[in-house]
């Protein structure tokens, strides 16, 4: 079995100058920073647990990483099934239950993908792929929940 392996850092940068003090006295404010790349993401929490809003918060990524794994399979898939997509736009949706004692686990994930191809007789073949695409998502095969896909794909 072949084995990827994958590095990140992430930095908090939220002490206000007294630590973590108490709930209220630190922001949640990161980096996340990979070497190599060019852009920095400027993290924080979800504002429900007192984060900026301006920020990408660990559940905006989690989705992100889903509906971008998705569709780089998906383009995969149609350039072997030879249907020429050019354009893919995805309104990825999530609900996230969050639990007695604080915790949470996302229980829900539906994929929005609006698709468009050349060839409109191959409308029936571009959506079909979407199920295979999920089979084959890293981060899909990661997650203990059904992950939904409600495709709209249209020919130019």
């Amino acid at each position: 079995m072949k084995k990827h392996n994958y590095e990140i850092k992430v930095e908090w940068t939220g002490n206000e100058g007294n630590g973590t003090l108490n709930y209220k006295s630190y922001n949640r404010n990161h980096t996340i920073i990979a070497d190599g790349k060019y852009d920095v993401i400027n993290g924080s929490s979800d504002p429900s647990f007192l984060g900026d809003k301006a920020r990408y918060n660990p559940e905006d990524l989690f989705l992100s990483s889903l509906s971008a794994c998705h569709m780089l399979w998906y383009l995969h898939l149609c350039s072997v099934h030879k249907i020429i997509v050019t354009e893919y736009l995805d309104k990825a949706t999530g609900v996230m239950e969050e639990t007695e004692n604080g915790s949470g686990k996302f229980t829900k994930v539906t994929l929005n993908p609006k698709v468009k191809i050349t060839d409109g007789s191959r409308i029936k073949k571009a959506n079909e792929l979407h199920k295979e695409a999920n089979k084959m998502c890293f981060i899909a095969n990661s997650c203990n929940f059904k992950i939904g896909h409600k495709p709209n794909t249209i020919a130019e």
